[in-house]
């Protein structure tokens, strides 16, 4: 199953190569994933359904602590979806490669994310761990914001990927609360495990009790919005906004299936929970009747089947939640025929907009005749949904009405109840009938004589996937003995209600089901017939209950309540600011000293016996601060900012910690480089600052809060009741990490994960700082100075003869091999003959220690951080000395190149040691002897240190693109057009 997964998100990885390669033709080799991967699936029937054979399963400890597992298991009834997932997925990928034109925009990035949300769903239905599942829930949430919005430009597929995000990540967040309160009821998050012990928690009383009703009901809210129940219904036909593939995949098969899956997933331990009926029964009949009754007043062919999916969700969820062993075998047979016929229906929906350019019934005529064979694919689905003999759909619905039938007669919410649910059905099953037709009629009939809707011919390899999904439509309405034998499995877990037992059968006899029937296609045509006065009669009835407009006001309230919380608190001063954070932060810690009992250490000290030399860093600190806010000029005052930074390094190298000191010197230093390039666009003075009307309230709260910071500090000392931690670090690292210097090992070993986050921060601010600064991509490569004219970049107005500049000249047109690359293409009076000798002597020379303190880091002082740093100082010189240009010819590969290596490089090396039965991030000591260089000790995480230095060098390029090459630009071109002059004669115009 790991295979199956990893395949879908390797190659969606790789799609917009392929896409860039092959064009839309590479839609069939994205399909060919999960086509093979279904027929993986069917290889493994027999292991899924052998009271012998091991199932496919697999558990890999991933975060022990929080009982977080990679932990797949493939059942019966995720078997059963994945059939939907991995099918259907297959067949709307390759329609995509004629859907789409040649020429559509974004085909790369679409064809990753529908990939993509294939293997996450598959990963949703094969989960076994609860918290593993919310995290594939909320990707399938991600990318299906994603593909609804895909049409970038249009304000309507915004708003709905919007919204859809919106409700479904609310009930998202619902469930979590939920799935928590469930998995520390059960004390077990393994799913499985929660529901072998389901009959021990539904026994539990009381608060036990209270607890697991609430979770399930979360779980449950869950479930509603992400299948589109009653309330939140809205958003799915709002999402027809999205490409009609993402309709036929995500809305019909896939997506809305998620919710129901949860509900067949939770119904055997938990359907008798205190508000699982009420939920499942209002909320689901609700749904069914609301649906089908606005499926009858749409016009657009595609909006007839969104409704109708609404509806037919309401359906399924009343079915699979009902708790009996009838109604789940109903259930989930109707599950599987939804997402044949309402797949292939949404397919064909896609062919009549892409051949006639319109879904709007009124304008559609004669396309039954203009494309009879898309007619009867269209045809089959229709009847299906409609539950027609001898088709899918009029096999499950027997089955539904024989099931409620069964529990109005012997089913424990009573006779009562039980008929009123199911004439509630029958009368969404008539609606569902009629709005059927309506979609057959709208979309395929002659509406006038003479009016044809001009209509281009179908291939069939655009026509071969509904029209497959039809036929096997047919095959299973024909043969349901088939499906009744992969659903009775999952059937065996309810009690059940029917003395007599059930299967799926196309003809059980003269039954009670079928005089339902009957009536449903008898009032159904009549409903159909009636079609133009119910339409008057829609429009006269006003809205009820309108909840996407109550959602909207919704949002417009809370956008008001934002606005006038924002113009209170945002007001733009900066002493408001500090005063709210610092306040709250001595308000808290003076509470918390006050009314407990504090433990104050003895060992206070004002001067530290063992490195008096820290009063004399602390001093600097101190005047540097004082001096900081002093100051009048720009540079000066991050001048000062920067002795403070580097008066903390020295505190860090004298208490013995030279990895703290050096990366903070080199910190320090990288941040005043860039505050100093970012400051040539910026006036050389402050403004003039008043001294303010709070000037006390300043001084008192600044005292105050490093005074009370002291006190937590003598505080935290006095109150240690365990050893610390940290002596322990020494030897994990050293035993664990295979290195002896602590703090590296801790960073690319012990604590991967963190430094894993801070990489992937470093590198969203890089393409942060890009997006600011640049108009153009971060990736772009910088011009070479082979395109430069020598001596044409930064040329000045000067005035006069000066000896200084006819040296400059000199060196600059010397016949001697350059200093540097492209210091020919500065112009004279911008170039420093010291600067570029010095460069040239030291440039080599930093890099090689910049290479040692990466490859030394892991036993001495130095890794992949500090390396990093001092490789990004080395061409912080580079640029200083010979400008963007020489830049350029420095770093031949680009700023992004260098952060996507780096990343991809750390993320390799977590997930190989999972390939290699190992955990994430886990690190192998490799010993061996190579002549000359003797026994070396290779550990692995020295690759992620490898990426940690990339990242970081990738980041300085970064900056230094941004904040001097950008702004270097930007200077020139504010020059283009001024003539500057030496000996009273023109030299040049900058252009």
């Amino acid at each position: 199953m790991l295979f199956v997964l990893c395949a879908h998100f390797i190659v969606a990885i790789i799609a917009p190569i392929l896409f860039s390669r092959w064009g839309r033709s590479a839609f069939y080799v994205l399909a060919a994933v999960p086509g093979i991967s279904f027929i993986w699936l069917v290889a493994q029937y027999k292991n899924v359904y052998s009271d012998t054979l091991p199932s496919p399963a697999l558990d890999i400890p991933w975060v022990p602590v929080l009982d977080l597992n990679l932990s797949f298991r493939m059942d019966q009834l995720s078997w059963l979806l994945c059939l939907l997932v991995l099918g259907v997925g297959a067949l709307v990928l390759a329609y995509c490669a004629r859907y789409f034109k040649a020429n559509d925009a974004g085909l790369g990035g679409f064809g990753a994310q529908l990939l993509a949300f294939a293997g996450a769903m598959f990963g949703l239905v094969t989960a076994d761990n609860l918290i593993l599942l919310f995290i594939f829930w909320e990707l399938t949430t991600v990318l299906s914001y994603l593909l609804i919005g895909y049409a970038r430009t249009r304000i309507a597929a915004r708003r709905a990927a919007l919204q859809a995000l919106i409700v479904t990540t609310f009930g998202g967040l619902a469930m979590l609360v939920g799935l928590i309160m469930v998995g520390e009821s059960a004390g077990t998050y393994s799913i499985s495990g929660v529901l072998a012990k389901a009959p021990e928690l539904m026994a539990a009383a009381g608060g036990p009790r209270m607890v697991l009703d609430i979770g399930i009901a979360l779980m449950l809210v869950g479930a509603v919005t992400k299948s589109a129940l009653l309330p939140f219904h809205f958003w799915l036909p709002g999402a027809m906004a999205a490409p009609t593939p993402v309709s036929a995949y995500l809305h019909a098969a896939a997506m809305v299936k998620a919710g129901i899956y949860l509900i067949a997933r939770l119904a055997p331990g938990f359907s008798d929970t205190e508000y699982w009926q009420a939920m499942i029964v209002v909320l689901g009949l609700g749904t069914m009747l609301l649906g089908g009754w606005r499926a009858l007043r749409q016009f657009d062919l595609k909006l007839i089947l969104a409704y109708g999916t609404v509806s037919q969700l309401g359906f399924i969820t009343l079915v699979v939640g009902l708790g009996s062993s009838e109604a789940a075998l109903a259930g989930m047979a109707m599950v599987l025929a939804h997402g044949l016929f309402k797949a292939s229906l949404f397919l064909v929906v896609g062919i009549i907009d892409h051949q006639s350019g319109t879904r709007d019934i009124r304008e559609l005529s004669g396309v039954f005749r203009s494309a009879p064979k898309l007619g009867i694919v269209a045809l089959i689905g229709a009847a299906s949904m409609a539950g027609l003999p001898p088709l899918a759909g009029f096999v499950a619905k027997e089955g539904i009405f024989q099931a409620f039938i069964a529990s109005a007669v012997h089913g424990p919410a009573g006779p009562v109840v039980g008929w009123i649910v199911l004439a509630g059905m029958v009368i969404g099953s008539i609606l569902t009938f009629a709005y059927s037709a309506r979609f057959m009629w709208g979309g395929f009939a002659t509406k006038a004589k003479g009016m044809s809707t001009v209509f281009k011919p179908i291939g069939w390899p655009f026509l071969a996937a509904p029209a497959l999904l039809s036929a096997l439509t047919l095959a299973y309405g024909l043969f349901p003995h088939l499906v009744d034998t992969w659903v009775q499995p999952y059937s065996e877990q309810f009690p059940a209600y029917d003395p007599s037992g059930m299967h799926l059968l196309l003809w059980h006899g003269f039954t009670p089901a079928l005089g339902l029937s009957a009536v449903v296609v008898a009032c159904g045509i009549g409903l159909f017939l009636l079609r133009t006065k119910l339409e008057a009669l829609q429009a006269k009835v006003p809205a009820m209950m309108d909840f996407e407009r109550a959602y909207r006001q919704s949002i417009v309230v809370l956008d008001i309540v934002a606005i006038w919380i924002t113009g209170r608190t945002q007001r733009g001063s900066l002493f408001f600011y500090l005063a709210v954070i610092l306040s709250t932060t001595l308000a808290s810690v003076l509470a918390v000293l006050f009314l407990t009992d504090q433990n104050w250490t003895e060992a206070i000290y004002l001067v530290d016996p063992g490195s008096p030399f820290q009063m004399i860093a602390g001093a600097g600190i101190v005047i540097g601060a004082i001096a900081a806010a002093r100051a009048s000029k720009r540079f000066m005052a991050v001048l000062m900012v920067s002795v403070t930074g580097y008066g903390i390094a020295l505190i860090f190298a004298l208490q013995g910690a030279p990895d703290l000191a050096l990366t903070q010197m080199l910190v320090e230093t990288i941040v005043l480089v860039a505050f100093v390039l970012a400051m040539r666009s910026l006036p050389a003075s402050l403004l003039e600052r008043k001294a303010g009307s709070h000037r006390g309230v300043r001084l008192i709260i600044a005292i105050a809060f490093g005074a009370i910071m002291v006190v937590v500090a003598v505080v935290a000392m006095g109150s240690r009741i365990h050893d610390p931690v940290s002596l322990s670090m020494p030897k994990l690292a050293y035993e664990g990490g295979g290195g002896l210097n602590v703090v590296n090992v801790t960073l690319v070993d012990i604590r991967a994960w963190d430094t894993f986050g801070e990489i992937s921060v470093l590198a969203m601010a890089a393409t942060g700082v890009a997006s600011l600064i640049f108009v153009r991509g971060h990736g772009q490569r910088l011009p070479r100075a082979e395109t430069v004219e020598s001596g044409s970049i930064g040329k000045l107005h000067l005035d006069g003869f000066q000896p200084t500049l006819q040296v400059a000249k000199r060196f600059a047109t010397s016949a001697s091999n350059p200093w540097l690359v492209a210091g020919r293409t500065l112009a004279p009076e911008r170039r420093s003959i010291i600067i570029e000798v010095v460069t040239r002597l030291v440039f080599h020379s930093i890099i090689i220690i910049s290479i040692y303190l990466l490859l030394a880091g892991h036993n001495g002082t130095g890794g992949g951080f500090a390396g990093g740093l001092v490789a990004g100082l080395a061409l912080t010189i580079r640029y200083l000395a010979g400008g963007r240009f020489e830049l350029a010819e420095a770093t031949r590969i680009s700023a992004g190149t260098l952060l996507g290596l780096g990343l991809a490089m750390a993320t390799l090396t977590g997930l190989m040691p999972l390939f290699l039965g190992g955990e994430v991030f886990q690190s192998a000591i490799i010993a061996f002897d190579l002549p000359i260089f003797g026994h070396v000790k290779f550990v692995t995480s020295t690759l992620f240190d490898i990426g940690v230095y990339l990242v970081v060098v990738g980041l300085v390029i970064d900056v230094l693109r941004s904040l001097g090459s950008e702004i270097d630009t930007h200077e020139e071109a504010g020059m283009a057009g001024i003539e500057l002059f030496e000996d009273d004669e023109p030299m040049e115009t900058v252009r």
